[in-house]
């Protein structure tokens, strides 16, 4: 167990993360992924693409990181992409109205309650800014838009914004990625890339900062036909925290598998939840502690208007839980969401954008069906309404697709320019056709799992800090999945000996040749070298010492990083034996049973 200042220590000292620009002072919400970190950051980002693009069979695009302006004003995020700010009066600090509300209180999710209310809280729960101590009642709470502006182009240029999520980028680029998709859904476009939000008070390390790195996947689907493969995770165990659970002072988790959730109705949407069996899957597969992770769905209040439901994979990272049923108790964090998005995103853009958001379906066979049209006579509407004509006879159009009723009378009225216009129906002419037609334009909907990929990593190094005593001397480490870990395997040859040098050169390079991850330290006593690899989460190490060159078949000692056990195994056999153990599903177990146990181990001694 670990708590975040023994996170960030470790990060700093083992080459993890450490704060960006310290040499000119920093700036706060701005990280560096040291060699450990950017490692073990690839490898995450290597398992979700193989877990969630080629095991899926999705598509991965790498769009730009800034877009014009009027990409942002079509998705909504000029006007809605905000957070509480709130200023001291006294030093002038700007800091996060909810998250001081949650610090002082026991409430969770201050940012889902409006700005009124929280303005009440910060005066009932007496907070103070964080930086002087002045106290913030009365100070109003404000809408603070988090995206980053630039000019695109020299001197004032073109307006544009570095993107907060990875997902416009897909969306705007729908009408073409429906070809490559040859125009059939469902398809799901993946992409891997960095986004950028000016929080206003970044903190907890790499939890949250100013510029991240997401994993989205944005699934397009026909919402009347297309169902997700349900039953391959039907049977995945969940613990679930819904909504009317959280808004009950006695709530607490509903653990259930994902089929039941769904067949219950606690997840609205298939799709949801099959996402949510698959995540809970991935995460087991790259180290996540189960007990340490949830489910919660998101309050009304903090639900997007357009998605249908919602629900963010959480994980403990504190360490400290002293009542684990309750879902209260913990320092919880936001890793991934899960999001039924409906038509919002692709018929926003169909408004703003010149380009059609559509999938044209094939019917089996083609199929007549009645339909309202208008045929607007334009040698009465021109003369009457001028240039206001063409208005008028679009009005009349949509009008007929949407009340056909409206035209039962002698005169039909259509808004146009926020005046009511009246029009006589003789020179609509309505009708209703028999019309055959081959198929249908369809708007697909979107479900959307999206990842953040500094949090999962952050998430990882929480659950796999661990420390224990060896032969009375406490030893940390990091007991991560060999599949992340930033380094397969470390060779350590027994230093001022020719022959062991040479013997560990070559060790290296057939590993590496194997494709492993190979770490070369002859630094330090052999204990020393130990402690550093096992503080990194290296799985196995290698020792060459000098029975490795007096015996008549040359061998080396293998050492398990979390229980020190060692083996001792022929060179000729290092690569494939060491592949294997590495591989899903492989232990270390089966080395023991096929060589010469080590019965001292020299960190030990």
């Amino acid at each position: 167990m670990s708590d975040g200042t023994a996170i960030t220590e470790l990060a700093k000292r083992r080459g993890f993360f450490f704060g960006a620009n310290e040499a000119y002072g920093g700036v706060a919400g701005f990280y560096t992924f040291g060699p450990e970190g950017a490692a073990l950051k690839r490898n995450v980002e290597a398992a979700w693409r193989d877990r969630f693009t080629v095991r899926e069979g999705n598509d991965e695009i790498e769009a730009p990181t800034i877009a014009p302006e009027s990409v942002f004003e079509a998705s909504g995020h000029l006007d809605g992409f905000d957070d509480m700010l709130v200023e001291c009066g006294e030093c002038g600090e700007s800091h996060r109205a909810d998250h001081l509300i949650e610090d002082a209180s026991d409430i969770e999710e201050a940012e889902s309650l409006p700005l009124p209310e929280v303005e009440e809280l910060i005066a009932e729960y007496e907070v103070a800014c964080p930086s002087c101590g002045a106290p913030l009642a009365g100070r109003s709470v404000e809408e603070f838009n988090l995206m980053f502006e630039t000019a695109i182009g020299p001197g004032s240029g073109q307006p544009g914004y570095l993107r907060p999520e990875t997902a416009q980028g897909i969306f705007v680029e729908f009408p073409r990625l429906k070809e490559y998709a040859r125009n059939k859904l469902p398809f799901g476009i993946t992409q891997i890339g960095r986004a950028y939000r000016n929080e206003i008070s970044p903190r907890k390390g790499i939890v949250r900062t100013r510029e991240f790195t997401q994993a989205e996947l944005e699934q397009f689907v026909d919402p009347d036909t297309d169902e997700p493969p349900l039953s391959r995770v039907a049977d995945v165990s969940v613990k679930l925290y819904p909504a009317d659970e959280q808004e009950d002072p006695d709530g607490g988790y509903v653990e259930t598998t994902v089929g039941e959730a769904v067949e219950e109705g606690i997840v609205a949407s298939d799709w949801v939840g099959y996402y949510l069996g698959v995540a809970r899957e991935w995460y087991d597969r790259i180290g996540v502690d189960g007990d340490r992770f949830r489910f919660r769905q998101h309050l009304p209040g903090e639900r997007a208007h357009y998605a249908a439901d919602c629900w963010d994979a959480e994980s403990e990272v504190g360490g400290v839980v002293d009542d684990p049923d309750d879902p209260t108790d913990g320092d919880w964090i936001e890793i991934a969401g899960f999001a039924y998005r409906g038509d919002y995103d692709l018929s926003k853009h169909a408004d703003h954008g010149d380009d059609d958001f559509t999938v044209f379906e094939q019917y089996d066979e083609p199929r007549t069906v009645e339909r309202a049209v208008v045929d607007p006579d334009m040698s009465v509407l021109g003369p009457e309404f001028g240039g206001r004509a063409g208005d008028v006879a679009d009005a009349l159009h949509a009008l007929a697709e949407r009340n056909p009723d409206a035209f039962d009378g002698d005169e039909v009225t259509v808004e146009v320019g926020g005046e009511d216009v009246a029009v006589d129906a003789d020179v609509a002419n309505f009708r209703i056709e028999e019309q055959t037609e081959a198929g249908e334009h369809v708007t697909p909907h979107v479900v959307e799992p999206s990842f953040g990929v500094d949090r999962t990593v952050y998430t990882l190094i929480a659950h796999a800090y661990d420390q224990d005593l060896i032969d009375g001397e406490e030893r940390t480490y990091l007991s991560l999945a060999p599949e992340v870990a930033p380094t397969d395997v470390a060779v350590f040859p027994l230093v001022g000996d020719d022959a062991l040098e040479t013997l560990a050169d070559e060790v290296v390079n057939d590993l590496r040749g194997a494709g492993l991850s190979v770490a070369h330290d002859d630094s330090g006593n052999i204990g020393r070298r130990y402690r550093r690899q096992d503080e990194v989460g290296t799985p196995l190490s290698v020792t060459v010492d000098h029975e490795s060159v007096e015996r008549d078949e040359a061998t080396v000692t293998v050492r398990d990083r979390d229980t020190t056990a060692q083996v001792r195994v022929p060179v000729a056999d290092l690569a494939e034996q060491l592949e294997a153990v590495l591989a899903a599903g492989g232990t270390f177990e089966s080395l023991l049973e096929a060589y010469d146990a080590v019965e001292t181990d020299v960190t030990r001694s």
